[in-house]
């Protein structure tokens, strides 16, 4: 099977981004992350110090981890306006299928503290053959959310 192509790797990346925007229920979510693949190979990391939120820092493995994940991070922020502003796909990005990068706003409230921030965020998301999610990591602004998270902000 042919890696997807640029335009399948855009559309993959968009339906991914709208259901989180959307606040798709977490199954919906989920569904775009590859049931193919085995658990060693799909992978979530929010970059950032683990000391600074539990979410932080670590791989979250296998379809279990990114639910995890998502779950844990439902439990400390939530979120509004959030808005996908650029996407970079690129196809030939080593033989799992494809990356493609993208650069979201967003207003975070740490919900403990009721604090709240404007950010800009960015994705990479590694795909497989069949376009489904594999790798999600994420670069935020994790001063801004320890800060939240004590009540600092």
């Amino acid at each position: 099977m042919p890696n997807p192509t640029r335009a399948e790797l855009l559309g993959a990346a968009t339906a991914f981004c709208d259901s989180f925007a959307q606040k798709k229920p977490l199954e919906e979510i989920l569904s775009h992350f590859s049931s193919a693949a085995k658990d060693d190979e799909i992978v979530v990391h929010e970059h950032g110090l683990m000391q600074l939120a539990p979410f932080l820092g670590r791989d979250f493995c296998g379809r279990e981890g990114v639910r995890k994940y998502f779950e844990m991070v439902a439990r400390y922020l939530s979120y509004e306006d959030i808005r996908f502003v650029e996407f970079i796909a690129d196809d030939a990005a080593a033989s799992a299928g494809g990356k493609v990068g993208v650069r979201g706003k967003a207003r975070f409230t740490w919900k403990e503290t009721d604090k709240s921030w404007d950010e800009t965020f960015v994705y990479v998301l590694g795909f497989d053959i069949t376009a489904k999610l594999t790798r999600y990591e994420v670069w935020a602004d994790t001063g801004a959310a320890y800060l939240a998270s004590r009540g600092e902000l």
